[in-house]
């Protein structure tokens, strides 16, 4: 399981872009998570990488050092699913998705994942699951980390 972790200070996700526009989720201060799922996760890699997300310290604490969490600071996740994490670019130019696990697997453990964190005490909004969705996000810092449940990177 892959995520894009990106510290914001206001963040949504909606789908429709034209007229139609429907805002999914929204957050305030806190990560936007853009997660991908591979075809070898499981359950344990949705539990491990929402504890590390949950936990992560890279807020200001009161001495203007990374040392605070969501978990800490009371802020929420906007989890938005992105296979393209999963996109292989070493060769061509045309990404193979061949590691991206099939749409009902990665639902199930996208689902997983919010729920996790949800356990964890994080306040959790979410896109769509395999909508075509639109993204804004006002990144803090900017602070973007990649994670990887299979401690790839």
């Amino acid at each position: 399981m892959r995520a894009v972790v990106q510290r914001v200070r206001r963040a949504e996700v909606a789908v429709n872009a034209e007229a139609d526009r429907q805002i999914t989720g929204a957050i305030e201060a806190g990560f936007l998570v853009l997660l991908g799922v591979g075809r070898e996760d499981n359950a344990e890699d949705a539990r491990l990488l929402a504890e590390k997300i949950a936990a992560l310290r890279v807020f200001p604490d009161e001495a203007g050092k990374l040392g605070r969490s969501l978990q800490d600071n009371g802020f929420s996740a906007l989890v938005v699913s992105n296979f393209t994490l999963y996109g292989d670019c070493r060769k061509g130019r045309r990404p193979d998705f061949g590691y991206a696990a099939p749409g009902p697997q990665a639902e199930s453990l996208y689902t997983a994942f919010v729920g996790e964190l949800k356990a964890l005490g994080v306040p959790v909004q979410t896109g769509v699951f395999g909508a075509d969705m639109q993204v804004t996000l006002i990144n803090d810092g900017p602070v973007t980390l990649l994670l990887d449940s299979k401690k790839l990177f």
